[in-house]
Order: structure tokens, then C-alpha cells, then sequence
């Protein structure tokens, strides 16, 4: 057995602790980066990169496609076929290329990497079963980075053909019919690329609405998508089982529906992994969460916790930030996770983001609020992209125009995210975002409206 003796011990090379890696390394702290595949964690391998991929080849293919019939533009061409093999290679291929950027980052940054399992001995101790054998690990610091996995329904064990997020992002064959257990961001995301694909889609959601953490305005334009891709959304549904090849449904009214699907995915939510041995260290929980405070420290001296280990939201620029962070602490700097926007997004279709406060939690803080309103219906470049479906919704102080968050659901309106938390982070007033020129013609110039909107009316509107 090898013995190492580090400053610091980070366990996942996931968004989080890569980052807290490279950024500790950087500051001149011996750093040590365990991680039991490849770099980049779920977000990276089997999460947002390889989702996103899949979204774009079939917004791409869904394009082509309506243009093999007559349409506004005047295109013509001969309707579009799809190698899902040749999509996958090519997804698997920007995976591999990150994948080399991540260990190229770490290894300039000077930080060492161990691949193996990790398994703490006690609050200071983690045995590695590397490749090359056990090595137990000495460490002044350690970073549990260890993320999350999906949440597997006991009725719906995972199959071939009941599958994960996972499985779905590794499929070599579009299926012709599938049926998606939660209609949550993960399931509509990939639910929704693989009916632009070609399968018929069913989504079933226990809940009232499909995106429920969502309010009814901006789930709107993706219901009406949803429709028009004939995708079949079934609310107030619960997925209890398969029968005979079929998928049995119970609906609110305590009736039953058996659905016919070549493949089940489920995406009801994720969980905290903590198979390394975190139930050694009598960590203060929050529910199956690490508890941590503003410095991302446990309840251990020495024992941080970053990302989706320490709760929602579980966002991979969240545990960025707070891997940040925590390098800066242990290097002897006075750092403090305290982050006034925390930007969300939904890649549907339109995509949805929010950052900061929705206008129920301010007045629920006892805020007087005023709201801006801007449908994209009356923005230019949103017209000249075929896509005018959804708006740009601001929420400021009443008193004196502070912007407390922003609502938006529109075609790629992703890429305003950071315009939005930008603007919130800095503190800014609606008159100040009104008052700045922006771009004509870009959809940007929403965002400028609805600020106008709050201070009394837009130009055009």
C-alpha cells in the first residue's frame, strides 16, 4: 500500500472539483484530484454536453425536415435520413476532446490526479483503489465533490428497456415510440430531441403541470411546442410498473392506461452520491444532503463539500463557484460562497431561464414589486428566426427599481443568461439597463423593453 500525504484532497473531477482542482493548484496548493472514471463528472460524460449534442442534431435534422415540404422560406430539399451511430461518434467525440482539455487544465495548473474509488477511513484518511493498487491518502483538506446519480423508481428498476438519462444519451437507434417517466427539464429535453427524431412521444408527470418549479406563463410556449411536435403530455399520472411489455399508468381519477413503448426513460429527480464512505464521518445532514455553510465547510474542521452533494439547485456553474471558493479559503484567502444569482436554465423548446426572484418570492419577503412584460412577438430578429413565441419578464423593487430577477422563455434565450444574473449581481435598476444601447436587431433588445416596461412602457409595445 502507497501513502501520500497532500494539502489538499479533492474526490470527483466533476465541474466542481476540477475547478476547485485547477484553482487550488494555481494558487500554489498541493493538490491531489481523485475521480473513478473520466474527468468532467456527469456534466461532461453523460450530462449536459452529451445532451446538448443531441438536442442540436435534432433541431438540426427537425429543420431540414420542414423544409421537405412547402414553406414560407422557399426552401426546398429531399426529406433528411439520420445515422444515429454517426450523431453518437460524433457526441462521444466533443466528450473526448473536453475530456483531454480537463486533464490538459489540471496538469498545467500543477495538480495531481489519481484515477480509482475513493473511500474515506476517517476525516482526514481516503483509500484509493487505483489501478496500481491502494493508496491511502493523508490530506489537511478534503473537497467531497462526488455528485449525483438518477434517481431509480423501485417499481421501474433500470433495464433495457426501462433506461436513465444515461442510457437514452448512449442509444444507437431512435426508438419508434417512447414513453418519459417525469416531465421535469432532463425528461422534456431529451423527450423532446428524440420526437424531432422521429419517435412518437408520450411524457407522464404526477403533478399538475409538466415543469412544476415553473410558473404557468412560461411553461406556456412549451406546452403549445410540445403539441405541435405531437408529443402527448399526461399530468396528474403516475407510472406504476410494466405488463406485459406494456407500461401501466394510473391516473388521477384512479382509473389505469397500459401505454405501448419500445423504451420507458425515467428522469424523476437525481440523488446525492455518497458511496465513498461519507456515513463514516458523521456529517450533519440535511436530509440525504451534506449540510454546509457559507464557506462550503461541514461540520468537520478541514471537510468541505461542493455541488450537488450539498442540495439543489444542482447546477454545474453552481459547483463551479463554490469549488472557487473553497481553493481560495484554503489557500489562505477570505473567501465566502455568497452569490446573489444562481442563473437556471431549461434547454426545451423554447428554452426557459430565470435568475434571481419570480414576483411570488419578493412579495413573499414583503417586497413591493413592479414587473416588466415583453412578448418576443414584437421583436424583429425573433420574427426573422421563425420563432416569436415567448417573452422577457422583469421583476423590480418598487421603491426604487433594483432588478430582483428575471423571467424569459424564448428560442436560445439561454445565451442571455448571463446579461440577466450579470445584472442582477451588480445591483442594477431598471433605468440603467433601459438607458443602455443594445443591439438592433438581436433579441437582447427584449430584455431593454421589458426594463422600459417597468419604468411605465416600452417603444414597442
Amino acid at each position: 500500500m502507497n501513502d501520500k500525504h497532500v494539502k489538499l484532497l479533492v474526490i470527483g473531477a466533476g465541474p466542481g472539483g476540477y475547478v476547485c482542482a485547477i484553482k487550488a493548484a494555481k494558487l500554489g496548493v498541493e493538490t491531489l484530484l481523485v475521480e473513478e472514471s473520466k474527468p468532467g463528472g456527469t456534466c461532461l460524460n453523460v450530462g449536459c454536453i452529451p445532451s446538448k449534442a443531441i438536442i442540436h442534431a435534432a433541431d438540426e435534422f427537425y429543420k431540414t425536415g420542414s423544409y421537405a415540404v412547402e414553406n414560407e422560406l422557399g426552401i426546398s430539399v429531399a426529406q433528411p435520413t439520420i445515422d444515429l451511430e454517426k450523431t453518437r461518434a460524433w457526441k462521444d467525440e466533443i466528450v473526448k476532446r473536453l475530456n483531454s482539455g480537463v486533464e490538459g487544465l489540471l496538469k498545467k495548473a500543477g495538480a495531481q490526479t489519481l484515477y480509482g474509488k475513493a473511500r474515506f477511513l476517517d476525516g482526514k484518511t481516503v483509500e484509493v483503489e487505483s489501478l496500481d493498487g491502494i493508496v491511502k491518502i493523508h490530506a489537511d483538506n478534503i473537497v467531497i465533490a462526488t455528485g449525483s446519480t438518477p434517481i431509480e423508481v423501485p417499481s421501474l428498476p433500470f433495464s433495457d428497456y426501462v433506461m436513465s438519462s444515461t442510457d437514452a444519451l448512449a442509444l444507437g437507434k431512435v426508438p419508434e415510440s417512447l414513453a418519459v417517466v417525469g416531465g421535469g427539464y432532463i425528461g422534456l429535453e431529451i423527450g423532446t430531441a428524440f420526437a424531432k427524431l422521429g419517435a412518437r412521444v408520450v411524457v407522464i408527470e404526477a403533478a399538475d403541470q409538466i415543469l412544476p418549479q415553473y410558473d404557468s406563463a412560461l411553461i406556456a410556449p412549451v406546452l403549445k411546442r410540445l403539441r405541435k411536435l405531437n408529443i402527448e403530455v399526461m399530468t396528474n399520472a403516475s407510472a406504476e410498473g410494466v405488463s406485459d411489455g406494456n407500461l401501466q399508468v394510473r391516473l388521477k381519477d384512479g382509473s389505469s392506461r397500459s401505454l405501448t413503448a419500445d423504451k420507458v426513460l425515467v428522469t424523476v429527480g437525481r440523488k446525492p452520491r455518497t458511496d465513498c464512505g461519507i456515513d463514516e464521518l458523521s456529517l450533519t445532514m440535511n436530509g440525504t444532503y451534506i449540510n454546509i455553510d457559507e464557506k462550503c465547510q461541514t461540520s468537520m474542521r478541514g471537510v468541505y463539500a461542493i455541488g450537488d452533494i450539498t442540495g439543489e439547485p444542482m447546477l454545474a456553474h453552481r459547483a463551479m463557484a463554490q469549488g472557487e471558493v473553497v481553493a481560495e479559503i484554503i489557500a489562505g484567502e477570505n473567501s465566502v460562497y455568497d452569490k446573489n444569482c444562481i442563473p437556471a436554465v431549461c434547454f426545451t423548446d423554447p428554452e426557459i431561464v430565470t435568475a434571481g426572484l419570480s414576483s411570488q418570492e419578493a412579495l413573499a419577503q414583503d417586497i413591493e414589486v413592479s414587473i416588466g412584460h415583453f412578448p418576443l412577438q414584437a421583436n424583429g430578429r425573433a420574427m426573422t428566426m421563425e420563432r416569436d413565441d415567448g417573452f422577457i419578464r422583469v421583476v423590480a423593487r418598487k421603491d426604487n427599481g433594483v432588478v430582483l430577477g428575471i423571467q424569459a422563455v424564448g428560442y436560445q434565450v439561454s445565451e442571455l443568461s448571463a446579461a440577466f444574473s450579470l445584472a442582477i449581481e451588480m445591483g442594477a435598476r431598471a433605468e440603467d439597463i433601459a438607458a443602455t444601447v443594445h443591439a438592433h436587431p438581436t433579441v437582447s433588445e427584449g430584455f431593454q423593453e421589458a426594463c422600459m416596461s417597468v419604468l411605465g412602457g416600452g417603444l414597442h409595445i
